[in-house]
């Protein structure tokens, strides 16, 4: 089972690692949304994205592919802004078994059972995909925030950068697509809360959803202590359900992994085969 878990989130991490460049957008006509105007809303919506440093939490995930059988899984989140993200899994006596950790160098996957690891990094990732890829946005998604390619976090200036336009309670913001990719994002039009963002791939049926809701208080803030992942136009329904649990605020840990010696190296290619026999 941890085996096919780390199949399929490779296979979400190599769909939601997309490209970055840069680029900006004026708010044509832009409606009143909230009782605000177009850029006042998207100003709200910006300042309401958290400003922590790091948050860490543990997450009950549940991995659905069709025609699979559902991975359920009890594990780790820990995220340091602009540093790593790190997901492990520790199901027998907090003795942790797997790791999968994501920097701005590339991505890490640590089989701890058979002491074995893949280190990849994102040039070499962005060459399998055909398009670079970013950590930014990665993070972002995690942490329930608005972004736009090629920056590490958006301020009150980004706002201009969006398309607003309304659906029913919803405020729909769009960003200018990249390098082949699609940005939208769904707010609440009363709150300003972000409670979906949608990349797609221009001019085929691929695309990633990442819902949120169930939003509590946090470091006073708002933010969902759920997220639903689905992927679409594979042929096939995937989806990841996350809740989260304990979540907390800052906290020192290291934040790159470090390895022994016992570890051996093996290449994607290898890993890859390896798990689609699973």
């Amino acid at each position: 089972m941890i085996r096919l878990l780390i199949r399929y989130l490779y296979v979400l991490i190599a769909l939601v690692l997309v490209a970055s460049c840069s680029s900006t957008r004026k708010i044509e006509k832009a409606p009143m949304v909230g009782g605000l105007t177009g850029e006042a809303y998207m100003e709200k919506v910006i300042e309401l994205s958290p400003s922590w440093k790091a948050v860490s939490g543990k997450v009950a995930l549940n991995l659905n592919m069709e025609g699979q059988k559902d991975a359920k899984i009890s594990a780790t989140l820990r995220l340091k802004r602009g540093e790593s993200i790190q997901l492990y899994v520790a199901p027998l006596l907090g003795i942790e078994v797997a790791r999968l950790e994501i920097t701005p160098d590339g991505l890490l996957a640590v089989d701890r059972l058979n002491k074995r690891y893949v280190k990849v990094s994102f040039e070499e990732l962005s060459r399998l995909a055909n398009t670079e890829l970013s950590f930014n946005i990665l993070q972002s998604l995690f942490l329930n925030e608005l972004f736009l390619p090629g920056k590490a976090q958006l301020d009150v200036t980004d706002a201009k950068s969006f398309h607003i336009s309304l659906a029913g309670e919803y405020a729909l913001l769009e960003a200018k697509p990249a390098k082949g990719l699609s940005y939208r994002f769904h707010t609440s039009a009363d709150r300003g809360l972000l409670e979906e963002s949608h990349i797609g791939v221009l001019n085929t049926p691929y695309a990633l959803n990442w819902k949120y809701d169930d939003f509590t208080t946090l470091d006073n803030r708002l933010f969902p202590s759920h997220m639903l992942l689905s992927v679409e136009g594979t042929g096939k329904a995937l989806t990841l359900d996350m809740k989260f649990s304990r979540l907390s605020v800052g906290g020192d840990w290291e934040g790159r992994t470090q390895l022994s010696s016992r570890y051996q190296q093996i290449e994607l290619q290898e890993l890859l085969k390896t798990l689609l026999k699973q």
